[in-house]
Formats: structure tokens, sequence, C-alpha cells
């Protein structure tokens, strides 16, 4: 299933029960009652918090992708910035006005991703 087609709680549920953990499992190990969680999977509720979804990755073994695509749709539910994102835009002026720049020049996909792969080849 693509991401665009999933919501938060779709997703959690199905990497939940890919690794055979029960909805009253994890509720514990995330230190959440089963009932909030099902409402969180059926999508009554908001995503969970930063401390929790970091928690999840581990519990769930998401690989960086999958944790990445996790914290975008918990974003998309609060109809925010995924979770992980605020912190680093608001202490950095210089992100806030490349995202400024970008959205008044209408930047496509394409333009970002060669961004994105440009700050890449400069990592390895």
């Amino acid at each position: 299933m693509n991401m665009n087609d999933q919501n938060f709680g779709e997703f959690l549920q199905t990497k939940r029960e890919q690794q055979k953990i029960t909805l009253r499992q994890l509720a514990e190990k995330l230190g959440v009652s089963a009932p909030f969680l099902s409402d969180v999977e059926k999508g009554r509720r908001n995503s969970l918090d930063m401390d929790k979804l970091s928690l999840l990755k581990q519990i769930l073994n998401l690989s960086d992708e999958e944790y990445e695509t996790m914290l975008n749709l918990a974003g998309k539910q609060r109809k925010t910035v995924a979770p992980d994102l605020p912190e680093y835009i608001m202490e950095r002026d210089y992100v806030s006005a490349a995202l400024r720049t970008a959205r008044d020049l209408d930047a496509g996909e394409a333009e970002w991703q060669r961004f994105v792969e440009e700050l890449k080849n400069r990592k390895g």
C-alpha cells in the first residue's frame, strides 16, 4: 500500500501485525492503554508524541525510510509538519528562509529532489 493511500493508524496497525505484536502488547510496551492505542489505529485520536514515535521505531523494527514515512503520516494526521522537524526549522532562520523562497518560487518536486541529492552527495 502506498503511503499516500494510508493514514497513520493504518500504517501503525500494518507494521504491528507484520511484527506479530498484539494491540495489548504494543500498548504495554508504549506505556499507553489498549483502548487508547486502538483509537489511534482507528484514527479517532491523534498520532503519538515524538518520544512514543521514537520508541515505535525500535519496537516495530522500522527502517529509517519506514520511520520517516511514519513521521510524515503523524504530521499529516495532525495537519502539521512531521514531528521531528519543527525544532530544526525554528532553531535555524535560514531553513525558514529557504522554505519561503521555495514556496514563493513554487519549487517543484524535481528541484527539491536535486537539492536533497546534492546534500546527500556532500555527506558521502
